[in-house]
């Protein structure tokens, strides 16, 4: 029987080993194609596959595990749970993965992409763009087809020419631009706020309006400091939670 082959990465030994693998194999099960095998490699493979101890790769599949992305049989093997429920809470670790695993395994409908000048309030992440690229996404619920999210990306277009729209419907920007663009992502700052849904957001996610919406901002860096992407994302408040751990050293 055919394995699932996920995603490689390079690990950052400053972070959780564990919890880096877990999340690059939570982005990589969530973001396959619907014809992607369900059973994955054994244990000692995918050790082999990260570059970590069998003992880290147990503890990667337990977190997995525990979500309910994936189910363990003795003697039989592990397998991706196709009907496991996407848009769980995530914890965010500082992993670029963890960035991408949260934006993946959903129904993405690109509404519209376009150039234009930033936003005011944007502006000074883009000093030297009169425009950037302006992509416009609403992701639903595989299982239901229930919108849970809609989001816009601001990229810089030297960037964006690089960009083919078929990817973006199949894979999160973030993912994109570090594995397609091949551009070095240094970090990403988030932030996290409760607001209202406006009527445009309450139309897309099907909600009443004033609705409690969770509105995320995400910035992208690259080695230089420059901003590679800003993206502005709404969620259903009673769809996701976002849970941060911060790790006493």
């Amino acid at each position: 029987m055919t394995a699932f082959a996920p995603d490689s990465i390079v690990l950052n030994r400053k972070l959780p080993l564990w919890y880096q693998v877990s999340q690059s194999l939570r982005a990589s099960i969530l973001g396959r194609t619907p014809e992607a095998p369900l059973r994955l490699p054994t244990e000692e493979q995918l050790a082999g596959h990260y570059g970590v101890s069998v003992l880290t790769m147990r503890q990667a599949l337990k977190e997995l595990e525990d979500e309910g992305l994936i189910t363990r049989h003795r003697r039989r093997g592990t397998f991706i749970e196709p009907s496991a429920r996407r848009g769980a809470p995530v914890r965010l670790l500082g992993s670029v993965d963890a960035i991408v695993a949260q934006q993946s395994g959903m129904i993405t409908k690109l509404l519209d992409h376009d150039t234009a000048p930033p936003p005011a309030e944007l502006a000074p992440y883009f000093p030297d763009s009169v425009e950037v690229a302006t992509y416009h996404r609403l992701r639903s619920d595989e299982k239901t087809g229930e919108p849970t999210n809609h989001a816009r990306n601001f990229v810089r277009p030297d960037l964006a020419a690089r960009i083919d729209l078929d990817d973006l419907v199949r894979w999160p920007m973030t993912k994109v631009l570090r594995d397609v663009v091949g551009v070095r992502i240094s970090r990403i700052t988030d932030t996290v706020e409760a607001t209202l849904a406006d009527p445009e957001t309450a139309r897309l996610l099907q909600v009443p309006l004033l609705s409690p919406i969770l509105h995320y901002t995400g910035v992208t860096y690259d080695e230089d400091g420059r901003a590679l992407d800003v993206v502005r994302i709404h969620y259903r408040g009673d769809r996701f939670s976002f849970s941060v751990t911060l790790e006493a050293t």
